[in-house]
């Protein structure tokens, strides 16, 4: 939420109100102060921001976000890739290892084993996400 409100203002007042009234609403909805402070953190670290934003380096700092979100486009052969989307699961984190394990023991010495397959997760970890897992657990 608070990238969104950094691309979508174009000045530093714009982006101070956003900002203020993002931590209003998570307030109100019973969230502690440093949960939001650690979550602003985490973005200001993600993207290499050791500055305070200010006035003056506010443009510089929003053009480096709305730009590092792009990335450049890899072209995938889609004849050679098969993309398997699972939802996620407790086990998720060994759940690419046996599936690789299996696929190569199984498909070795078919025709499929020629196809790369590419493992993604429907859920992404997100602040979204993390809002409302939190939202339920209180």
């Amino acid at each position: 939420m608070l990238i969104r409100a950094i691309k979508y203002c174009s000045t530093f007042e714009a982006y101070l109100y956003e900002r203020e009234k993002l931590r209003m609403a998570l307030l109100l909805n019973k969230y502690p102060g440093e949960f939001f402070e650690k979550q602003f953190n985490r973005v200001f670290q993600k993207y290499d921001i050791n500055q305070p934003i200010s006035n003056k380096n506010y443009s510089t700092l929003r053009e480096k976000i709305i730009y590092a979100d792009k990335k450049a486009k890899i072209t995938i052969d889609y004849n050679k890739t098969m993309f398997v989307h699972v939802t996620y699961c407790l086990n998720m984190k060994m759940f690419p290892v046996k599936f690789h394990t299996f696929w190569n023991k199984y498909f070795i010495e078919s025709p499929i084993n020629e196809i790369k397959p590419v493992l993604g997760t429907r859920n992404v970890k997100n602040l979204q996400q993390q809002l409302i897992r939190n939202k339920n657990e209180n």
